[in-house]
């Protein structure tokens, strides 16, 4: 295991982009942290890293070593997993990188619910939007997403996926709460707050504002949903987001509503894993629980 530790070493000394940064962090001196590194450098036959005034940056060379390393760390997850297996105690660690509509309540009921059968796990849930989610597993630093509308798909393996129809938020008392189908133009007649640029929910709201050449100016506009779905409350205006994310309750102040499938198309909430993969047995078996979930939902 002690290359292993090497590589460790050379990723914080990456992350940090200084020797003496990364050995505070490794609890080395940075002498002993310099000469580890000089020492592989010289084994491996190549320098990996640039030697600038201000600090440390890895060199092509060093960036092919990178993701070498990142590929060890996946491959000794799964085989550490595998052999957890063997013994019947199921043990790893499942990453995942997903939109904020799983945060409220859907992926908090499945991590528990997993975690009920198999503590051993434990989990790392990252936000993030549609581009960064595929780049999270391009880059090996998630085993799966969930993402709404993901953007490029090319390396993008979808397990599953459901139709999202887009809906519109506001108070209880709003008066489109009224309506009984309900229209973009409706909700254009009061003030909104609209998602950011990267987010899918305002992709679909674009295309569908294109179609009707309808120019998009925004009042306010977040990158948090948990925002917009507060300040709907306090100024009585209109978000928008999918209903995975979204529950109300009896005497509930939120509402929210489908708009019309006449107005904006809908759209699809994705699973899915880097392409070709095999991922570790406890992110394949909760990538599993997902599917049956994701299958199940809008029947319960």
């Amino acid at each position: 295991m002690k290359h292993l530790r090497t590589f460790w070493l050379i990723e914080a000394v990456a992350k940090a982009g200084s020797i003496r940064k990364a050995a505070e962090d490794m609890y080395l001196t940075a002498s002993a942290l310099n000469r580890r590194i000089k020492s592989f450098e010289e084994e491996f036959g190549s320098e990996i890293f640039e030697r600038l005034p201000r600090g440390m940056r890895l060199n092509p060379a060093g960036e092919l070593l990178m993701q070498h390393i990142r590929l060890q760390r996946i491959d000794m997850a799964r085989l550490q997993s595998q052999v957890a297996d063997l013994s019947g105690v199921r043990r790893g660690h499942v990453s995942i990188a997903c939109s904020q509509a799983l945060l409220p309540y859907f992926l908090p009921s499945e991590i528990a619910r997993y975690r009920k059968d198999h503590p051993g796990v434990t989990f790392s849930v990252n936000v993030r939007d549609r581009e960064q989610a595929e780049r999270d597993l391009a880059r090996f630093n998630s085993d799966l997403a969930l993402v709404f509308e993901p953007l490029h798909m090319v390396d993008f393996e979808v397990l599953h996926s459901i139709p999202q129809p887009l809906c519109a938020v506001f108070s209880a008392d709003h008066p489109l709460s009224k309506k009984v189908e309900l229209r973009l133009r409706d909700c254009l007649a009061h003030t909104c707050i609209f998602p950011a640029q990267q987010y899918g929910v305002r992709h679909l709201l674009e295309n569908a504002f294109r179609r009707s050449s309808i120019t998009l100016s925004p009042q306010l506009e977040t990158e948090s949903f948990e925002m917009m779905r507060h300040y709907v409350l306090e100024e009585r205006c209109v978000g928008f987001q999918i209903p995975i994310g979204l529950k109300t309750e009896q005497n509930s102040p939120l509402q929210y509503r489908a708009l019309s499938s006449k107005d904006i198309e809908v759209g699809q909430l994705y699973l899915g894993q880097m392409r070709g993969r095999t991922l570790p047995v406890a992110s394949a078996r909760f990538a599993m629980q997902l599917v049956e979930s994701l299958s199940r939902y809008g029947q319960d």
